[in-house]
């Protein structure tokens, strides 16, 4: 950017900063008022960060900003100032855009804006410049943390920071093309920082405990210090090359010589004897031109070999989606030997005082999440760095103790795994991601090395914390499958050829720790994922088969003695019971049935201590009502309650029709669930897991680059294959075109002399080939694919081998006769002129073997070429397919309503003597259409509970009848019915009879109406509210409606219509609407009602007695009509209600059907908007007698005005 075009307030507020004269800065009057101006000039700066390189380019850090700063850095405000400036204007480029810009014009202003932080970096690299800007901060971390100011720890944080912000600028490939060991500008400021004393200062504040906050800063700071070095190299600076070292040089500088010997001679026979125009012609047989003739080659016969029909075209364009990842890591150099000497004396100290502490604060910082985002990345880094440099130095497993902990290798492998999924869901940023999973990697490679280094550690303590530290590694399975899923995930457009060399030497260095690991011991047990099918949930009565009374008396002495041993200790209870369903939809407080099913379903499978645990752990889970028992009960009670259990006859659900199993894999594989389970570990069936094509591709990907790669990236490229070729019989997985023509180029390579190893892998793989071709001719074909395990074996034993259906993880078929083949030809021929006719199922009827499926008839018909394709035959759908009615059937279905309308079970009637069978939802719609009922709920099953004698705990009742404490309401789902519209029920277990005494001392004898105490406190409420009118007239209206039903002997619905003013107000009055619901009577359910109505069904109406005299209004739960009726005749009810003295309770134990009306008088306009009432789940109430059930709907609190 042109000087002359920048903005003239920015120009004059940088010449109001002052001047330099000589070595001298004068600064103006104004100055720090311009430092804060160029400050918030730079917070307010466009996208294309125009303030920040017209900055730049007026050099203003390095005329300006870095003068004051040695000059005035007394003055504290202008010091704080210009700091804060430096770390604004030095921060990443990255950070300013955002991202990389992908826009070429965006793209130029970000390159931009990184040449001025590499002439920042110039600036930096003086000595004396980074001494004196550095000045300020040696001496003030020393300073007490508690008499800190706020202002001298943000001083340290930006100081911090803009030394982070200098060595993380980026260098420059065409300024610094330096050789080894000559110094760039890293360099330069690497030793800047340490002639200033800063790097004893990093040091001071990564082992300080009162500097603990700025750990995350020191770790990204060493890490940029360390950005271009090698730990092994480091560590040997200043000693001798070992023998190792002067091989490995011998051997790279040997093939060197023989590929230059190669060119050389390759040059001598290019030179013709004759004369250039004298080349001659050749015809080539064999090749094709592009006619019918042989290849006319007009060049010398040493060209030959080069020769290909590619030659002269366009190269195909390569997409972009497909381009090779490459390496971020540009090439290695070695910086000066004082830097190195500098930066390896750095490394000793940071280990011996600060790696452990460091290490853990930011460990705690990550899982605490007080750190920002990837910073996770520092961590990593450090940990690979100096744990090599640990072990390339002088190896000392108690200097990087910290990080060699089971927890450490759980959080690499889940930060890899997390890294790969981000990998695949943020498509853009996939580079980013592919470096951080390269660094978890290396981490865990290092990792893996310093526990292959304890081995041969002369301390025997050392030792064994190595050992178990492996033995839990090959314990758990997510170690051992992470390096199959990272093979199996590999993608060479993503992932550069960098992590897939790391990932193949830490895959060796595993391998061959676990399997010296297995040799050492007889056997070894591991962690496996099992699969277990998940089992569908059967209703009760699906598993156990219905027995007589005789059975059960016959069963009942086995299971009593297995009680008995319980009671004594000898058979223990099992532990891991559990009463309910955890996973079901229904609510655990509706699940007593199912618990009492459970029990019943131990007993009859003889397992009586299962089922005694089961009873006590259903007493914790339902210890309301004593259902289960009381929590005091002894041994005895508990005997004869599984008794009465075991002898109850209780509804059961229907089984459900055995439909015919699945084949698809993938249906299985969601029925499936991983299980963990052990085995005996089998090093030679974990190997097997590798031989896959995935695997192999990675192999030789990497093989394909050994001229570039190191003599030990060979080597595991080579052992791996071995395994495969040799120890597992795989050597058909490669034979392959592409690893042949592999091989040829090695084999034919003039330095193959230097891959020994690998030249003698591949003339064994050769051989093989052409000792398998002379058998079967068809192996040159195979070499075009990759082959499976399947494949390999049917190449190498015969295409006979496996034959349908064979092979891993598949069934195997019976094999069609003719006779069969015949049969289902003649049948396919029947049935498909058939129109709407399901061929495979009546081909299925008719073709007289059961084993066979509709898949397996299908693929055959389409092997006999009777169909394309399988998708000629459509699945097989569930349920019916009649869609329409009829006249007749409407007819029937009309004549089936009026016939069992008054019975319980009006649909269930109505679906078992349908002709044509149709769901329960189209039969409901049709009743619906024709007008027949009005609503669905009119359509539920009833229940009614018969009256009779139950037996007590004491008294010895019949063994037929369960206990009242266990009278649980089974509710009976319809599968399609409206959960919003389900009537609940249940039923109310009570407490000794004496607690039910009246008024006057005599108590209620059994089957005789409880009062509510809940309804009693919401009635003496409304009373004292003066409320006393409408409660009368609600009583009045109950007692009426019991008097009319029994004289008309029907029961029809009748609905609570408010006529006077105090009644209406009342109704609306919240308080009275609970009491409404807390008798029992039904809010309005739709739009054409307003008014409340008393309850339907088996719902117990209780009666209000105003009595002004007592404090009780709300006395007694009536159970039926019979019983109003009867209470009027004898007078008792009125004497109830003018509060008489002789009020007693004489009713019999029956029910009344109060049902909800649909007429009444003409709706009004309601205040409030209702909401649809849904049915709350049924709620157990107490109850005075033992004897005595009844059920109640608890409604929600809804704000529902009457009419």
């Amino acid at each position: 950017m042109d000087l002359f075009m920048m903005n003239c307030e920015l120009l004059a507020t940088c010449s109001a900063l002052g001047y330099l004269e000589g070595d001298t800065y004068h600064k103006e009057p104004d100055c720090l008022e311009s430092v804060k101006d160029l400050i918030r000039y730079l917070r307010h700066e466009d996208e294309t960060r125009d303030i920040r390189q017209q900055l730049g380019t007026a050099q203003i850090l390095q005329n300006d900003l870095i003068p004051v700063v040695i000059q005035y850095h007394q003055d504290r405000q202008l010091l704080d100032a210009v700091v804060r400036l430096m770390v604004n204007l030095t921060q990443p480029a990255l950070l300013c855009f955002g991202k990389l810009p992908q826009d070429p014009s965006f793209r130029h202003h970000y390159l931009q804006v990184v040449s001025y932080l590499q002439a920042y970096k110039e600036v930096s690299s003086c000595p004396l410049l980074t001494g004196c800007s550095l000045l300020p901060l040696p001496h003030t971390p020393p300073q007490d943390w508690e008499q800190r100011q706020e202002e001298d720890s943000l001083l340290i944080e930006r100081l911090l920071l803009l030394v982070r912000n200098v060595l993380h600028v980026p260098a420059d490939p065409d300024e610094e093309k330096n050789v080894d060991d000559d110094a760039s500008t890293h360099d330069r400021v690497l030793w800047a920082v340490h002639m200033s004393g800063m790097d004893d200062l990093v040091k001071f504040l990564a082992s300080s405990q009162a500097e603990q906050q700025w750990s995350l800063h020191i770790l990204e700071i060493v890490s940029l210090l360390f950005r271009d070095q090698n730990p092994e190299q480091l560590a040997a600076t200043g000693q001798g090359r070992s023998a190792k070292e002067r091989q490995v040089e011998a051997t790279e500088l040997e093939a060197l010589r023989q590929r230059e010997l190669a060119e050389r001679r390759s040059r001598t026979l290019q030179r013709g004897s004759r004369h250039s125009h004298f080349g001659g012609s050749y015809i080539i047989q064999g090749i094709k031109a592009i006619g019918d003739r042989d290849l006319v080659f007009h060049k010398g016969l040493h060209n030959l070999k080069n020769y290909s029909h590619d030659l002269g075209k366009a190269v195909r364009r390569v997409p972009k989606r497909r381009w090779v990842a490459h390496d971020a890591d540009g090439t290695p150099r070695r910086s000066a030997l004082n830097v190195r000497l500098f930066l390896k004396e750095f490394c000793v100290d940071f280990l011996e005082n600060c790696y452990n502490r460091i290490m853990y604060l930011v460990k705690d910082h990550l899982i605490r999440e007080k750190a920002q985002q990837h910073d996770e990345t520092y961590y990593l880094w450090a940990l690979a760095f100096f744990m090599a440099f640990n072990r390339a130095w002088r190896f000392q497993a108690e200097l990087v103790s910290e990080t060699l902990s089971i927890r450490t290798f759980h959080f690499i492998e889940q930060s890899l795994t997390g890294y790969y999924e981000m990998l695949l869901m943020n498509k853009k940023e996939a580079t980013c991601w592919s470096r951080r999973m390269h660094l978890a990697l290396k981490a865990y490679q290092e990792l893996l090395t310093t526990l292959h280094e304890m081995d041969h550690s002369p301390d025997e303590a050392v030792r064994q914390s190595s050992q178990i530290i492996k033995n839990n590694i090959f314990y758990m399975m997510e170690y051992r499958e992470l390096f199959l899923a990272l093979f199996r995930k590999f993608d060479g457009t993503k992932q550069p050829r960098s992590f897939l060399r790391d990932l193949v030497e830490t895959t060796h260095l595993f391998l061959k720790m676990l399997e010296r690991f297995c040799k050492g011991r007889s056997s070894l047990v591991v962690q496996v994922p099992g699969r277990k099918k998940k089992t569908q949930n059967q209703p009760l009565g699906s598993i156990v088969q219905p027995r007589t009374p005789e059975e059960l008396e016959g069963m009942w002495p086995s299971l009593a003695e297995q009680l008995k041993a319980c009671s004594s200790g000898a058979e223990p209870l099992a532990e891991d019971v559990v009463p309910f369903d955890a996973a079901s939809e229904v609510p655990v407080e509706e699940q007593r049935a199912e618990a009492v099913g459970r029990i019943q379903d131990s007993l009859l499978a003889g397992q009586a201590p299962r089922a005694l645990a089961l009873l006590r752990s259903a007493r914790e889970v339902w210890p309301e009502g004593d259902s289960f028992g009381p929590s005091d009960v002894d041994l005895d009670e508990e005997t004869e309650l599984l008794k009465q259990i075991l002898f109850a006859n209780l509804p059961r659900q229907a089984a459900p029709e055995a439909e015919e199993p699945e084949e698809e894999a993938e249906e299985e594989e969601e029925l499936a669930s991983v299980q963990v389970s052990e085995k005996e570990f089998n090093f030679l069936d974990y190997m097997k897991r590798f031989a896959s094509a995935s695997v192999v591709k990675a192999y030789v990907l990497l093989f394909k680059n050994y001229p570039h790669n190191s003599p030990h990236t060979n080597h595991c490229v080579a052992k791996m294959l071995h395994r495969i070729a040799c120890d597992l019989k795989m050597e058909a997985l490669l034979f392959q075109l592409s690893v042949f023509c592999l091989f040829n180029r090695l084999l034919s390579d003039p330095a193959a002399s230097a891959y020994k190893e690998l030249v003698t892998f591949a003339k064994y793989i050769m051989g093989k080939f052409f000792a398998l071709a002379a058998t079967n001719k068809k192996a040159y074909v195979e070499l075009l694919f990759w082959k499976s395990t399947a494949v390999v074996r049917e190449m190498t034993e015969g295409y006979s081998s496996l034959r349908e259906g064979e092979g891993s993880g598949s069934r195997k078929a019976p094999s069609w006769t003719p006779e069969e083949e015949e049969a289902l030809r003649e049948l396919f021929y029947k049935y498909k002129e058939i129109e709407g006719e399901d061929i495979l199922g009546s081909i299925l009827a008719h073709l007289g073997t059961g084993s066979r499926t509709r898949k397996q008839v299908a693929r055959q018909l389409v092997r006999m070429g009777l169909a394309n394709s399988m998708r000629d035959f459509p699945r097989e759908r569930k349920g019916t397919c009649i869609v329409l009615w009829t006249e007749e059937q409407e007819m029937e279905l009309q004549r089936l309503f009026e016939e069992f309308q008054g019975t319980d079970d009006i649909l269930g009637n109505i679906m078992r003597h349908l002709t044509a069978k149709r769901s329960k939802a189209r039969v409901i719609d049709k009743l619906l259409s024709l007008g027949l009922v009005s609503e669905r709920r009119d359509l539920y099953k009833r229940h009614r509970r018969k009256p009779g004698p139950v037996s007590s705990r004491a008294g010895g009742g019949r063994g037929e009848e369960i206990s009242p404490a266990l009278c649980v309401h089974v509710p009976v789902e319809d599968s399609e019915s409206n959960s919003e519209e389900e009537e609940e029920e249940a039923v109310w277990e009570g407490g000794s009879s004496a607690a039910g005494e009246g008024p006057e001392g005599q108590g209620i004898r059994k089957g005789a109406a409880i009062p509510d105490r809940d309804a009693v406190g919401l009635a003496q409420g409304l009373r004292q509210e003066g409320l006393a009118g409408p409660l009368l007239w609600l009583q009045n209206c109950l007692n009426r409606t019991a008097d009319d039903r029994e004289e008309d002997g029907t029961s029809q619905p009748v609905p609570l219509v408010p006529l006077s003013e105090e009644n209406e107000e009342a109704m609306e009055h919240q308080g009275f609407q609970r009491l409404l619901r807390k008798l029992g009577t039904r809010a309005p359910a739709n739009e054409q009602l307003e008014v409340f109505s008393s309850p339907q069904g088996d719902l117990a109406i209780p009666t209000l007695a105003h009595a002004p005299q007592r404090e009780a209004p709300l006395r007694y739960l009536l159970r039926d009509s019979s019983e109003v009726h009867a209470a009027a005749e004898r007078g008792c009810l009125r004497d109830r209600m003018r509060g008489s003295s002789s009020e007693r309770s004489e009713s019999s134990q029956s029910r009344a059907c109060f049902i909800r009306s649909h007429s009444g008088d003409p709706p009004r306009k309601r205040k409030k908007r209702r909401r649809r009432v849904s049915p709350s789940p049924s709620r157990q109430v107490p109850s005075e007698d033992p004897g005595f059930t009844g059920s109640e709907e608890q409604h929600p609190s809804e704000d529902v005005t009457p009419a």
